[in-house]
C-alpha cells in the first residue's frame, strides 16, 4: 500500500517532466515566475494564466495563477510575487511567491540584479477522490493538507536588449511526510531543489519587427535536465507569435494581440510528442491563455 500511495504523490509531484513548480510556455512573458531577481525589470505589471495539461486524462493538471511585478526607480527595488492554485487528480497545491530584488545599475542602460523570494504551499490529499481501497488507508496518516515554507535565490543581469539570468528555488527541501509510517531516506515525500538557467535577446529587424528567442534550463537532482527554447516576432506592438518546443516533451505554438499599449491577452498550444510519463500516448495536449496589463513607468 505504501508503494500505491508514493505513485499518487509522485505523479502530483514529478508532472511535467519531474517538475514540482508549476510550468508554463509563456514564462518569458511573465516576469519572476522563476527568478526573483526579475521582480521590476521589465517594468511595473499585473496579470492571470490558466493552464490545462492532457486533457484527455481523467484528473489532469489545472493551474490558475495571477502575478505582479513592480519596479520601484527611486529606491532601485524590484518587489513581486505570484498566487496560484493547481490541481491534479485528488492531489492538490496552492501557494504564495514573494520576491524581492536589488537591482545596480550598470552603464547607461543595464543592470545587475540579486534577489530573493519566500515561498509557502499548502499540499492536499482529497479523500474523497481516491478508490475505496485507498480512502482509509492508514498510510495517508491523519492529516490530507501539509503547509510548507520554503525560500529562493536568483541572480540577472538585465538590458534593453537582453538579460540572462540563474535561480534556484526550494532551498530548504521541506518534506511532505503524508505517509506516517517508516521511511527511508530516498522514499520520503519532500519538495526539491529546482535550479534555472535562462536567457533572452531581442532583436530589431526593423521599426515594425521585434525578434525575441529565448532558452532556459532545468535541472533537478536525479531527473533529466529540461531544455525549453522558442522565438516570438512582435509586430509593431499589436500582435505576436511564435513557435517553441520542451527537449523530448512537446512543440509548442504561441500568439497573441494588444488590447491597447498596455493590455495584452496570449495563448499557447503544446503539442506532446512522446507519450506522458506512464500514460498511453494520446492522453492530449495542453492549452494555455494568459492576461496581462503592464503600468507605464
Amino acid at each position: 500500500m505504501k508503494k500505491i500511495i508514493t505513485v499518487i504523490i509522485a505523479f502530483a509531484a514529478l508532472k511535467s517532466g519531474a517538475q514540482q513548480i508549476q510550468t508554463s510556455s509563456l514564462f518569458d512573458l511573465q516576469g519572476m515566475i522563476h527568478n526573483p531577481s526579475l521582480a521590476g525589470s521589465n517594468g511595473s505589471m499585473i496579470g492571470g494564466s490558466y493552464r490545462t495539461q492532457w486533457n484527455e486524462i481523467s484528473g489532469s493538471p489545472k493551474t490558475a495563477m495571477v502575478f505582479g511585478s513592480f519596479d520601484l526607480p527611486s529606491l532601485k527595488i524590484g518587489l513581486g510575487g505570484y498566487l496560484y492554485n493547481d490541481e491534479t487528480g485528488p492531489t492538490s497545491r496552492r501557494g504564495v511567491q514573494l520576491a524581492f530584488a536589488k537591482h545596480i545599475p550598470v552603464g547607461e542602460d543595464a543592470r545587475f540584479s540579486l534577489g530573493i523570494e519566500a515561498k509557502g504551499l499548502q499540499y492536499s490529499i482529497d479523500r474523497a477522490k481516491l478508490s475505496a481501497t485507498l480512502g482509509s488507508d492508514p498510510a495517508l496518516g491523519n492529516s490530507d493538507n501539509k503547509f510548507k515554507f520554503d525560500a529562493g535565490f536568483g541572480i540577472s543581469y538585465n538590458s534593453k536588449k537582453w538579460h540572462v539570468g540563474a535561480a534556484v528555488s526550494q532551498l530548504i527541501q521541506s518534506k511532505l511526510d503524508f505517509y506516517t509510517g517508516n521511511l527511508t531516506s530516498g522514499q520520503e515525500a519532500r519538495l526539491y531543489r529546482h535550479y534555472y538557467l535562462h536567457g533572452l535577446y531581442r532583436w530589431a529587424t526593423d521599426e515594425s519587427n521585434v525578434v525575441t528567442p529565448h532558452v532556459q534550463f532545468i535541472y533537478l537532482p536525479n531527473a533529466p535536465l529540461e531544455f525549453q527554447a522558442g522565438v516570438r516576432v512582435d509586430h509593431k506592438q499589436l500582435f505576436w507569435g511564435g513557435l517553441g518546443f520542451r527537449w523530448k516533451q512537446s512543440l509548442t505554438a504561441s500568439a497573441g494581440f494588444y488590447v491597447n499599449k498596455k493590455l495584452m491577452l496570449g495563448y499557447s498550444f503544446d503539442l506532446y510528442r512522446n507519450p506522458v510519463s506512464v500514460f498511453d500516448a494520446g492522453g492530449g495536449d495542453a492549452h494555455e491563455i494568459m492576461l496581462r496589463y503592464k503600468f507605464k513607468n
